[in-house]
C-alpha cells in the first residue's frame, strides 16, 4: 500500500450517463486553489478559498484559456479535517450527462489535480484515520445493498457498529496479554488488578464474541447475497405459477400442457428483507424431447447447488412414482414440502401424505385460491433466518474476508484455552493470544496486509 500522498485527486464520482445531476470530486491540499481558477460565483468577488466549512455556492465553470463558461454549478466545500477523505474536499455538482463533466473534469486535470485510482478517496479516507478498514468496505456494501435489510447492514457496519464490537473484543485480548507479559517479566512481583483465577473467564469471554460474530455470518452471507431457492416438481404442478406469485407478475408461462418450463428461470424476489434469488425449473420427467432433456438435466444441477428446495406436489393428482424419484433426488436438501391445489378434490388422504414426507415441513396452498400462502412465507422465512441474530441491534458479519479472520481469531484462542487448561507457561498463552490480537486487527485494518488493503479498494469504483 502506498503511503498517503500528499497531492490532489479528483475523479467523476457519479455513474456514466444522462442524468438530472452530475458531481466532480477533488480531494487535497489544492483543492480549493483549483476551483478558485476554474469557478466564478455569481457574486464576483467570492473566492472559494475564503469561504467557510459545508457552504454550497452558485456559479458557473469557467474557461479561461478559451473565454467560456462551461456549465452552470454549485459548488460544496468541505475544510479538513471535516470531510469525507479528511482532506480539503470540493464537489462540483454539475448538469448529468458525460460531456458537462467530462469538460469540468479537464479543467480540473489542467490545473494539476491528478486522476484519481479506483477507491482512492476512501483509501485517503482509510489512511487519515476517518474510517477504519470494515468502515471503507462498508461502503461498497451500501452501493450494492439488495435489499433495505441489506442496507441497513452495511450502514450499521460504516457507522462502526462491527468496528465496535471487534474493539470491545480486542480490548479484553490486550488487557490481558499486558498482565500476562508483566507476570512473565517481574514472576516475584503482584501485578494489580490480574487475578490468574481469572484468566479462564476472560478467555472464555474473548471465544464466545467470536463465535457469536462467526455464527451470524451464515445469515450475512443470506442477506448480502441471496438465498438460491429452487421450485422443483414434476409437470403441472404449479411451480410457474408459485414464481409468478413470489413476483406479483407473469414472468413465467402457465399452461396445461406438460413440459411448457423447459428452462430455468431466475429471478430476485424481496422476501422481508432477504433477497431470495428464486429459480423455477424444468418439471423433472422422463421424456424423449431432446430439448425439455436438457431443461431437466439443469433442474437436476440447480436443486443440487440449491440454499433452499421447494418441493411441490399436487394434491389433485395424488402422489405418483415420479414425485417419489423427485424427492429422492432432493431430501437431503434444506427442504419445504409445498402441496398445491387444494381447492380441487384431494386424489390420497392427508394424512398419507403427511406421513410419506413426514422429515419436513408441509404447507398446503392453493395458488388459485390464494390460499396458505402467507404460511408459505413465514415457514420460508423460518428456514433461513436465525432469531437469536435477526434483531435490529445484531452485528452481522456479511464479508468473507472477515469470517475467515474471525476463524483464525477462534483457533488461536481455543489454543490459548488449551494451553491453560494444560498448565503450560505464560509464554505460549502469549504467543497464541497475540495471534488472536492480529487476526482481529485484520478486519479493521490494524494489522492487515498492504497487499490485501490494496486489493479491497482497487475493487472500488472510481470516484469512491
Amino acid at each position: 500500500m502506498d503511503i498517503l500522498r500528499e497531492d490532489t485527486i479528483t475523479a467523476i464520482a457519479t455513474p456514466f450517463g444522462t442524468g438530472g445531476t452530475g458531481k466532480i470530486r477533488i480531494s487535497g491540499p489544492d483543492a480549493f486553489k483549483i476551483g478558485d481558477q476554474i469557478f466564478k460565483s455569481i457574486q464576483k468577488e467570492k473566492k472559494l478559498s475564503n469561504q467557510k466549512t459545508y457552504t454550497a455556492h452558485y456559479g458557473f465553470i469557467y474557461d479561461g484559456e478559451k473565454d467560456k463558461k462551461i456549465d452552470e454549478v454549485v459548488a460544496i466545500l468541505m475544510r479538513k479535517p471535516h470531510s469525507f477523505t479528511g482532506e480539503n474536499v470540493l464537489e462540483i455538482d454539475c448538469h448529468g450527462g458525460m460531456t458537462p463533466l467530462k469538460a469540468v473534469l479537464d479543467l480540473v486535470l489542467a490545473e494539476g489535480a491528478r486522476l484519481a485510482e479506483p477507491g482512492e478517496f476512501s483509501q485517503r479516507a482509510f489512511l487519515n484515520g476517518r474510517i477504519d478498514l470494515a468502515q471503507a468496505e462498508a461502503i461498497i456494501e451500501i452501493i450494492n445493498s439488495k435489499t433495505e435489510k441489506s442496507l441497513d447492514i452495511a450502514v450499521d457496519q460504516l457507522s462502526g457498529k462491527l468496528s465496535e464490537q471487534i474493539g470491545e473484543i480486542r480490548e479484553t485480548a490486550v488487557e490481558v496479554l499486558a498482565h500476562l507479559e508483566a507476570a512473565i517479566d517481574y514472576p516475584e512481583d503482584e501485578i494489580e488488578d490480574f487475578s490468574p483465577s481469572q484468566l479462564e473467564d476472560k478467555f472464555n469471554y474473548i471465544k464466545d464474541e467470536i463465535e457469536k460474530l462467526l455464527k451470524s455470518s451464515k445469515q450475512g452471507k443470506i442477506y448480502k447475497e441471496g438465498l438460491k431457492t429452487v421450485i422443483v416438481g414434476k409437470p403441472n404442478v404449479g411451480k410457474s405459477s408459485l414464481l409468478n406469485y413470489f413476483l406479483e407478475e407473469k414472468r413465467a408461462i402457465v399452461t396445461d400442457v406438460p413440459g411448457t418450463t423447459r428452462d430455468v428461470i431466475e429471478e430476485f424476489v424481496n422476501l422481508k428483507g432477504i433477497p431470495l434469488k428464486i429459480i423455477d425449473t424444468a418439471g423433472i420427467r422422463e421424456t424423449s424431447d431432446q430439448v425439455e432433456k436438457i431443461g431437466v438435466e439443469r433442474t437436476r444441477a440447480s436443486a443440487e447447488k440449491a440454499d433452499l428446495v421447494l418441493f411441490m406436489l399436487d394434491v389433485n393428482q395424488g402422489i405418483t412414482e415420479e414425485d417419489r424419484k423427485i424427492y429422492q433426488l432432493i431430501k437431503n436438501k434444506p427442504l419445504l414440502v409445498i402441496v398445491n391445489k387444494t381447492d380441487l378434490p384431494a386424489n390420497i388422504e392427508k394424512k398419507k401424505i403427511e406421513a410419506d414426507f413426514s422429515e419436513h415441513s408441509l404447507i398446503w396452498i392453493s395458488l388459485l385460491e390464494e390460499e396458505g400462502l402467507e404460511e408459505l412465507r413465514e415457514n420460508i422465512l423460518k428456514e433461513i433466518l436465525d432469531e437469536e441474530i435477526s434483531g435490529d441491534d445484531a452485528v452481522i458479519i456479511t464479508k468473507t474476508r472477515h469470517k475467515n479472520a474471525l476463524n483464525k481469531a477462534l483457533k488461536a484462542v481455543e489454543r490459548v484455552i488449551v494451553s491453560r487448561e494444560t498448565n503450560m507457561p505464560y509464554d505460549f498463552l502469549t504467543i497464541d493470544l497475540k495471534d488472536c490480537l492480529n487476526a482481529l486487527g485484520e478486519i479493521t485494518g490494524e494489522t492487515a496486509a498492504d497487499d490485501i488493503i490494496d486489493r479491497i479498494f482497487n475493487d472500488f469504483c472510481l470516484g469512491k
